[in-house]
């Protein structure tokens, strides 16, 4: 037992450094904790069978090639280098959502001048109805913005502010006709949803290796 620990110690650790991959790297890919990879490659533990097979599909060999020492196929090469893919600069994303925003409120205001001047005896709630329901609007844009280029915990801000806005949108507009201020109860199990689901999501869980400790024979 402890010279198949030896074995798959070096083999994986020859892996690993031929693809260029930390052993941090390397956990995250097979969800287990770093600490449980370094034990690996320096023979305090096995891991398990299913994660020596998801090693070997990972780095493109056979599950024999882990556990012999001897190897008649050489190493596999290293994963060809594709240039680093440009990211854009905080600046330059946090532009775009701005003038992403700014333009849901450039439309609003077109909207509300076409209002003016087509419909001038409408009630002015509804006049302004384009700026009200902007809002909610920019704020589905912030959204995906935010989910692509920026920190995703501040999703739950703006899901929060986007419920918020819709159900404020959708009194004025019925304001004329009736006052129908309970619509707003229903934020409140909802914003209750959106704390729980914030605090559940970013709840991370590291894995242990199930044979973490293996007792000689």
């Amino acid at each position: 037992m402890q010279d198949m620990r030896l074995v798959i110690a070096k083999n994986l650790t020859e892996l690993r450094k031929a693809r260029g991959m930390t052993q941090l790297e390397l956990a995250e890919k097979l969800n287990y904790s770093d600490k449980a990879v370094s034990k690996w490659e320096r023979g305090e533990s096995l891991p398990d069978i299913t994660v020596i097979k998801t090693i070997a599909d990972l780095f493109e060999v056979t599950v024999d090639y882990l556990i012999t020492e001897e190897h008649a196929e050489p190493l596999p090469p290293p994963e060809a280098t594709k240039p680093p893919k440009k990211k854009l600069s905080l600046r330059t994303a946090a532009a775009i959502t701005g003038m992403s925003i700014l333009l849901v409120c450039l439309i609003a205001a077109f909207l509300f001048f076409i209002l003016c001047y087509a419909i001038p005896s409408s009630h002015v709630i509804y006049r302004l109805l384009p700026f009200i329901y902007s809002v909610p609007i920019a704020s589905i844009v912030w959204l995906v913005m935010n989910s692509i280029w920026f920190n995703r915990r501040r999703n739950y801000l703006i899901i929060s502010l986007l419920m918020w806005s819709t159900l404020g949108a959708i009194w004025l507009t019925v304001l004329p006709f009736i006052n129908l201020w309970l619509i707003f109860i229903l934020g409140i199990p909802g914003e209750a949803i959106i704390l729980l689901w914030s605090g559940m999501r970013f709840k991370k869980k590291t894995p242990e290796a199930p044979m973490e400790e293996t007792k000689e024979e």
